[in-house]
C-alpha cells in the first residue's frame, strides 16, 4: 500500500516480539473470515485466537495500539479449499455469540505472515489447514436463530430485525459474511471487508428512516473524542438529515506522506455511489445516527476525522466507529451558531486545513426555515 521496500510497521513490532511457528492449534475460534481474492470463488475460514475478537472490548480495556497489534499477531487465519463440511462448521462459529473451541492441524508450520488493511483488523499469521474439527456447541441468541432460519426474508430485512433485537453490527457482519442472511437462493459468502461496510450501510439506512420522523435538535452541538491517534469531532446542526465527513491525515502519517492528505464526501436524504473515504465514512455515520436515534432528534451532521502519526499501524475501520461512538458518549459542547461550532472544533483539533472542504455550514447559515417566521 505504501510502496516501501520494507514495512516499518512489522519491523517495529518484530523488534519487541518473537513469533514461534506452530503446527497445530487447540483453542478458541471467536469469528470467521472471508477473503476477496478470487471472488466469487471464495471460502469461509476460521480466525483462531484466545481473544474474543470484539473491538469494543479493546476500547473498554484501554488497550494501546501495541497491545492490539500484539493480540492480532497471535491470531491465525486458517485457510482451506472450501469443502462443504468446513463451511458448515464455520457457519456454526459465525452463529455463536461465544467463541467455539476447535482442534486444527496445519499442512506445515505457521509463522509470521502479517496482513494490514484500511477496513479489516490485521491478522498476524495464516496457514493451510490439513484437519479441523469444531469440538464445541454454538450459543445462538433467539433472534439470530429466528432470522437466519427465515429463508424468505431478504438480507436488508434480516439486518433490520437483528438491529431491533439488539444484535451488534460486529455479529451482523459475521452472519452476512458467512452467507447466513437473505433469501435461500440468494445466500452467498461475502468477503469480510465488504460485509463490514455493507452492514454499516444497511443499519444506517434504517436509522436514517427512523430519525427523519423526529424534530430537529434545538441548538448546535459538538461531540469530540480522541483515541489511537485518531481525533473525531462531530458537529450537529438543527435541520433535516444531511451528512458530511472530512478525513485528514497528518504529514508523515500512514497516508499523509510528504503533505497532509484530505478527502471529503457528503450526502443528503440518500447516498449516491460509494464514498471515496471508504469504510470510515459509513462507520462514523452509523455512530452519528445512533446518537440522534437515542435522543429522538434529527440534525445535519459534520464529522471531522484527523489522524496523526501516533496511529502507526492500521487497525481497521472499527477504530473510526468506536472513537465516534466514544465522542457521542461525552458531554457535548453547546454552541449558539454553526460558526461557533466550527471555532470549537478548530480549537479541539488545532487545525484549520479542513475548513475549505465543508459545505454544510454555509448551507445551514443561509437556509430559511418556517421557524424563522414564528413570533
Amino acid at each position: 500500500m505504501c510502496g516501501l521496500p520494507h514495512c516499518p510497521i512489522t519491523a517495529r513490532f518484530l523488534r519487541a516480539k518473537t513469533i514461534t511457528p506452530i503446527e497445530e492449534y487447540m483453542g478458541a475460534t471467536p469469528s470467521v473470515f472471508v477473503g476477496s481474492y478470487g471472488y466469487p470463488t471464495i471460502a469461509l475460514h476460521p480466525l483462531m485466537t484466545q481473544d474474543h475478537d470484539h473491538p469494543p472490548d479493546w476500547m473498554t480495556a484501554h488497550h494501546s495500539i501495541s497491545d492490539i497489534v500484539g493480540i492480532r499477531a497471535e491470531t491465525i487465519r486458517g485457510k482451506h479449499a472450501g469443502q462443504e463440511r468446513y463451511t458448515l462448521a464455520m457457519q456454526e462459529v459465525a452463529l455463536s455469540i461465544k467463541p467455539l473451541d476447535i482442534e486444527t492441524r496445519f499442512s506445515k508450520p505457521v509463522s509470521w505472515d502479517v496482513s494490514f488493511g484500511t477496513v479489516i483488523t490485521p491478522v498476524g499469521r495464516s496457514g493451510e489447514i490439513a484437519r479441523c474439527e469444531v469440538i464445541d456447541n454454538a450459543t445462538v441468541p433467539r433472534i439470530v436463530d429466528k432470522v437466519t432460519s427465515d429463508t424468505d426474508l431478504n438480507a436488508t430485512g434480516a439486518c433490520q430485525e437483528l438491529v431491533q433485537g439488539k444484535t451488534d453490527v460486529y455479529h451482523i457482519s459475521q452472519l452476512l459474511s458467512a452467507g447466513l442472511l437473505g433469501r435461500e437462493k440468494r445466500r452467498r459468502l461475502v468477503p469480510t471487508r465488504w460485509s463490514i461496510t455493507a452492514t454499516d450501510d444497511i443499519v444506517a439506512k434504517q436509522l436514517r428512516d427512523t430519525i427523519s420522523r423526529y424534530s430537529p435538535i434545538n441548538s448546535c452541538q459538538v461531540c469530540f473524542a480522541k483515541e489511537y491517534g485518531n481525533a473525531i469531532a462531530m458537529i450537529f446542526i438543527p435541520g433535516a438529515w444531511e451528512y458530511e465527513m472530512v478525513e485528514a491525515w497528518e504529514i508523515g502519517s500512514l497516508w499523509g506522506g510528504e503533505q497532509e492528505y484530505i478527502v471529503s464526501d457528503r450526502e443528503g436524504k440518500k447516498k449516491q455511489g460509494y464514498s471515496p473515504i471508504a469504510g470510515g465514512y459509513y462507520a462514523s455515520r452509523i455512530a452519528a445516527l445512533e446518537y440522534l436515534a437515542q435522543i429522538r432528534r434529527c440534525a445535519q451532521v459534520i464529522v471531522v476525522r484527523y489522524t496523526s502519526r501516533d496511529y502507526w499501524a492500521p487497525l481497521g475501520v472499527w477504530v473510526v466507529r468506536e472513537v465516534s461512538r466514544k465522542a457521542i458518549t461525552q458531554k457535548p459542547y453547546l454552541c449558539d451558531t454553526p460558526d461557533e461550532a466550527v471555532s470549537m472544533v478548530t480549537a479541539l483539533l488545532q487545525r484549520t486545513s479542513w475548513h475549505q472542504y465543508i459545505t454544510l455550514i454555509e448551507k445551514a447559515k443561509s437556509q430559511t426555515r418556517l421557524s424563522d417566521f414564528w413570533g
